[in-house]
């Protein structure tokens, strides 16, 4: 490979990275936004408003600019983006009751519930390897969440069922999302979905929102952080830099938001980062990037057997 070439794939790198770590500083920015006095419907709303309102600026100006003003309606995409905005919503109010250090970590217990998802709804069963994983992740969730000192605990049980339950909900959400709206352009089923997502959050919040004091400027700059920064960004990172460096490294470097949300927590937060919750987070990544590898490798192996048989056949 020519050096190019590698400058060239290191840069796909930085911008997938990139996608990731502004995922993982949300929470902290979310936990000092609650400190001045606004909730997670309210949070969460404007930043999903604002984010559509990005999304569709972005849609129609790239419609006029290709000479084709044509917007795909798709319902079901709609519909998928309500799943998302009930677990971002689910999300932000447990980082209201625990440290945004923890909600991340238990937001991550998604890739072994996803595993389970898939062994439920479509019969596949969980390689060793996976088993393995999830026993990994198990364990280095006890640690990384300081679960071990569970007598020190000075919230709610509330914020741990708040967190897993968001984790569960985007588990459900990208299973059952995966394969929708592969015809509608990336900018467009963003748009959508976001757009769901908001009308979602509205719902569950209507009376609280409508009636709130605080729609102010204030919230308005927060939603516009964090929707440039969780709605926008992410999305366009991906969709530039994954097809050029692949799923499974790719899968590999969405890893980086656990320790970016660890590391703001700290750095932004105060919160306090002991020893073992760094072994716990060194635990999760170990696991979730050995299992990713091994898909990746099962995955090209899948790829290479087809290959052989087909050239097999053909002569």
């Amino acid at each position: 490979m020519s050096v190019q070439n590698k400058f060239k794939i290191f840069k796909y790198i930085i911008i997938v990275a990139s996608g990731a770590l502004s995922y993982g500083m949300l929470s902290s920015f979310a936990k000092i936004a609650y400190s001045q006095g606004y909730n997670a419907g309210e949070i969460t709303f404007t930043q999903a408003l604002l984010g559509a309102l990005i999304l569709w600026s972005i849609v129609i100006f790239r419609s006029i600019k290709n000479g084709k003003f044509k917007l795909l309606g798709n319902w079901k995409l709609l519909l998928a983006g309500t799943s998302m905005g009930i677990s971002a919503y689910t999300y932000y109010l447990s980082v209201e009751y625990i440290p945004a250090s923890l909600a991340i970590v238990l937001l991550m217990q998604m890739t072994w519930m996803s595993i389970l998802a898939e062994w439920i709804f479509y019969k596949k069963r969980p390689s060793s390897v996976e088993i393995i994983s999830c026993i990994l992740i198990v364990v280095g969730t006890v640690f990384a969440g300081n679960l071990i000192n569970i007598e020190n605990f000075d919230f709610p049980l509330i914020g741990i069922i708040l967190g897993l339950a968001a984790a569960l909900l985007y588990t459900l959400y990208v299973l059952f999302t995966s394969k929708l709206g592969t015809e509608v352009p990336m900018f467009e089923k963003s748009a959508l979905m976001t757009t769901g997502s908001a009308m979602m959050i509205l719902l569950i919040n209507f009376q609280s929102i409508t009636t709130s004091p605080n729609l102010d400027l204030g919230l308005l700059q927060w939603g516009a952080f964090l929707a440039l920064f969780g709605t926008v960004i992410p999305p366009v990172c991906f969709t530039w830099g994954m097809p050029k460096i692949g799923a499974g490294l790719s899968a590999i470097l969405l890893t980086l938001e656990l320790p970016a949300a660890v590391f703001c927590a700290f750095l932004i937060l105060n919160e306090q980062i002991t020893f073992v919750q760094i072994i716990g987070v060194m635990i999760m990544l170990g696991a979730i990037v050995y299992l990713n590898i091994s898909k990746s490798k099962r995955e090209k192996q899948i790829q290479s057997t087809t290959v052989q048989d087909i050239n097999y056949e053909s002569k």
